[in-house]
């Protein structure tokens, strides 16, 4: 089985400077070891850029807290067919939605953005990163990704995740763990294939800074759910380097509250470690692209590196794609990123011979 990527992610956005070298392997880059119980999960070979991941019978790792990526990897995904509240506006290529979706037993709010025609269309989930949710408004966060990927012809769900926007609040420390977002984005990819005009065989998942956190969590938790990932400038596959770099600095009191919980770092390593998509790397069927800044200031290119390192130890079909002068936001070649990026997908989604439309 391959390892995969993280799940509590604690992330604010603030400055750093980057760091040129990746640090040394530590026990939290260790494979995980499943016992017992089995499930239907695509398998370790790498999917070929045509067709989508064989289901076969694999072990899950054993759940020692409900708080976990393990306990997440039981749960289906159950995303509702989203309903669309009403239309923002429309361009010559593309109507944009403002809509809820169901996850699990909440209401998550998010954007819609369906291009014109009749389909069936590929379609992508969206996962932002952090923004303050006391502010944040829906759809915020990857407005250039949504407007490209539209008129690319995909079909774009957006989610703000829970506690944002319109969508049910949460409490905060469960917050913290990033555990709920990663589910939301899971939901969003559920929530989809219920969509007429979407081929259920296309999908795709796309996530920038601590989006691409939640991206890890959710390709480790559910192999098979989407056929490709894409990753920006993400936080680091370790819970811990992020509780280090931004929530310590900013917000010592969540720390705290996160320790008083469920104990400190020293007293429950493998609580921490079960928190992080790389525990669980081997997990991943799908192809993952992964875009970073040489000058980034929030996330350090070293995370990218070990990132990379252990995506390909855990024999993941990934490729991390350095950008010369480009710091966390991406300017000057967000352009050719996305042509980058678009050249993925079309070739990992590309629809097979036998694949016609798909039954409702």
């Amino acid at each position: 089985m391959r390892r995969l990527a993280a799940a509590g992610v604690l992330l604010l956005a603030t400055g750093c400077t980057s760091d040129t070298s990746a640090p040394p392997a530590s026990d939290d880059d260790k494979i995980h070891r499943p016992t017992g119980e089995t499930t239907a999960a695509p398998t370790q070979s790498s999917p070929s850029p045509t067709a989508a991941p064989t289901p076969t019978e694999e072990p899950l790792p054993e759940v020692t807290s409900p708080v976990s990526l393990p306990a997440l990897m039981r749960q289906a995904p159950d995303g509702g067919k989203p309903r669309i509240l009403r239309e923002e506006y429309a361009t010559d290529a593309y109507t944009r939605y403002d809509v809820e979706y169901r996850s699990d037993d909440l209401t998550v709010s998010g954007v819609l953005v369906r291009p014109k025609g009749k389909g069936p269309f590929p379609a992508i989930v969206l996962n932002h990163g952090y923004i303050e949710p006391s502010i944040y408004v829906t759809g915020q966060g990857l407005a250039r990704e949504q407007d490209a990927l539209a008129r690319a012809g995909y079909v774009v769900l957006h989610t703000d995740y829970r506690g944002h926007a319109s969508g049910d609040p949460v409490p905060q420390l469960d917050r913290e763990t990033r555990l709920g977002y990663s589910r939301d984005a899971v939901n969003a990819a559920d929530a989809l294939k219920e969509l007429p005009y979407v081929d259920q065989t296309r999908l795709a998942m796309l996530g920038r800074s601590m989006g691409g956190g939640v991206t890890m969590n959710a390709l480790v938790t559910q192999p098979g759910l989407v056929r490709a990932a894409v990753i920006y400038d993400s936080v680091s596959s370790r819970f811990l380097d992020n509780l280090d770099h931004f929530t310590r600095p900013s917000r010592p009191e969540s720390v705290t509250a996160l320790f008083d919980r469920f104990g400190t770092p020293q007293e429950r390593p493998r609580f921490y470690r079960e928190l992080a998509p790389r525990t669980y790397f081997d997990r991943i069927t799908e192809p993952v692209l992964v875009h970073h800044g040489e000058l980034d200031g929030t996330c350090p290119p070293a995370w990218a590196r070990t990132t990379q390192r252990l995506m390909q130890d855990a024999g993941v079909d990934s490729r991390l794609r350095f950008w010369a002068g480009e710091d966390h936001a991406f300017y000057a070649k967000w352009q050719a990123a996305m042509d980058e990026t678009l050249t993925f997908l079309r070739k990992r989604l590309a629809r097979t011979r036998n694949q016609n439309a798909q039954p409702r």
